[in-house]
């Protein structure tokens, strides 16, 4: 099975996760942060990941400190599950349309950090949840996972809409990438014979 389970304590935060890759999708999410509440449960849906997550967070400053702190905890799980990442597909992308809203993922299970954020969110506000820390939570995600993560707005006009395509279409370019090959189980999808 590949799981991972990571605990961080810091002055800002208190965070436990549980991540099964190979899961069915199942969750149980309680981040104090009602709207990435939500979008972490479509990406453990659309992921087929089972994700158990509780942060207790300064959210009385803001919610900026819990959102970037769950994206280190998300990425530290996804990188340790994945150990070498023998078998992986190491790639996976995703055009997903969510209404008006169309937002295209492209994963690569590299080893190497880098996030190409191109996502215009058109209000600073979805409810109370501020809009800017989706980037936030994505570049800390990348920072810890090792991973290459592409994401693009090909349209859309509702907040609400563009984000929540984000999630699903990164969610399901990860499963795409995280995917055994049951071609090369035992190989390294990479010519240097190693990833990370």
């Amino acid at each position: 099975m590949r799981s991972a389970a990571i605990s961080r304590k810091t002055a800002e935060t208190d965070i436990s996760l549980s991540l099964n890759l190979d899961g069915a999708g199942e969750s149980s999410i309680d981040t104090g942060v009602g709207f990435l509440d939500h979008m972490l449960t479509l990406f453990a849906r659309h992921g087929r990941f089972d994700l158990a997550l509780t942060c207790h967070g300064d959210t009385g400053v803001d919610d900026h400190h819990s959102v970037e702190d769950i994206g280190i905890c998300l990425g530290r799980a996804v990188r340790e599950a994945l150990g070498d990442k023998r078998g992986i597909c190491r790639y996976g992308d995703t055009t997903l349309p969510m209404d008006e809203a169309l937002i295209l993922t492209a994963v690569d299970v590299s080893g190497r950090s880098f996030l190409c954020f191109d996502l215009p969110v058109p209000t600073e506000k979805v409810g109370s949840f501020d809009t800017e820390l989706v980037e936030e939570f994505f570049t800390a995600f990348c920072a810890n996972a090792g991973i290459t993560l592409h994401i693009r707005k090909l349209a859309g006009k509702n907040s609400h809409h563009i984000i929540e395509g984000c999630f699903k279409s990164f969610a399901r370019s990860l499963r795409k990438a995280v995917a055994v090959d049951p071609a090369c189980a035992d190989e390294l999808p990479s010519t240097k014979g190693v990833l990370g």
